[in-house]
């Protein structure tokens, strides 16, 4: 049982998760932060009062929704352009495949193996 838990825990799949978990809570931060001290204060300044903040509907308070909601949008966006550039780099790399070898070779090849028959 422990080796199979080696074997699941040290896969590169797993371990690379861990990684994109770790650098995409730093990401989260890095995104609140922006949000909170750049975005947020524009929208305050643009709207009546300015105390976004405290914005409440009823016993909701409106303001914290209307920031997560756009640190998840910001978020989103971001993380859409680098799967976007990701996706665009492995096309590219498909199309960049090696040329199939010329006829001569394949030639080759096909003697060799009947030789081998």
């Amino acid at each position: 049982m422990w080796n199979d838990f080696k074997t699941f825990a040290f896969k590169g799949n797993v371990i690379d998760l861990a990684v994109a978990m770790v650098i995409g809570a730093a990401f989260t931060k890095i995104v609140s932060a922006l949000v909170e001290g750049i975005f947020m204060p524009i929208i305050g300044a643009l709207t009546p009062g300015g105390q976004w903040q405290t914005w409440t509907l009823w016993k909701f308070q409106i303001g914290s929704v209307l920031s997560a909601t756009i640190t998840f949008l910001v978020v989103a966006f971001v993380m859409f352009l680098i799967v976007n550039k990701l996706l665009a780099a492995m096309r590219k790399q498909e199309i960049a495949a090696p040329a199939p070898p010329p006829a001569q070779e394949v030639l080759l090849t096909e003697i060799r193996d009947l030789l081998k028959k």
